[in-house]
């Protein structure tokens, strides 16, 4: 390790125009430390359960409604396309009032549009159906 204590010729000494970073990377480092050391404790102070990701596959009883959205807004219960969101009023209404009342899943094409989808969730409500699902894809594992 070197230093510079002055010119050879004994002039006056030259400002030197660069800044000293060290002391500035100590001080990073000292709170980089406590840092890491205080943040599981604060982590720590209201203990919570957080949810897990359970994958059950659906298990589908012959008498649950499929209603399936295309993805051009076209409705079908089962394999039968429906004209228009009466009839599926209408075929809701007789499945509600089951006893114990079918639950209604709905599968909806990924480029469907919302307002598709919410005339199915609207008629079912219509209907008073009190179960309704969502079937979805599961994300990859990988």
């Amino acid at each position: 390790m070197s230093m510079s204590v002055g010119s050879d010729s004994g002039d006056e000494d030259q400002v030197m125009s660069e800044i000293n970073t060290t002391p500035l990377v100590d001080i990073m480092l000292v709170l980089l430390i406590i840092f890491l050391i205080t943040s599981p404790v604060v982590m720590h102070l209201v203990p919570i359960k957080l949810p897990t990701e359970s994958n059950e596959p659906v298990k589908n009883k012959p008498e649950d409604v499929n209603i399936v959205v295309s993805k051009d807004g076209d409705v079908y219960w089962g394999q039968k396309k429906l004209a228009n969101s009466d009839e599926l009023f209408e075929l809701l209404k007789k499945e509600s009032v089951k006893l114990p009342q079918p639950a209604v899943h709905v599968r909806g094409d990924m480029s469907a549009r919302y307002e598709a989808i919410g005339r199915v969730m609207f008629q079912a409500q219509r209907a008073g159906v009190q179960k309704v699902g969502f079937v979805i894809e599961p994300p990859d594992k990988g």
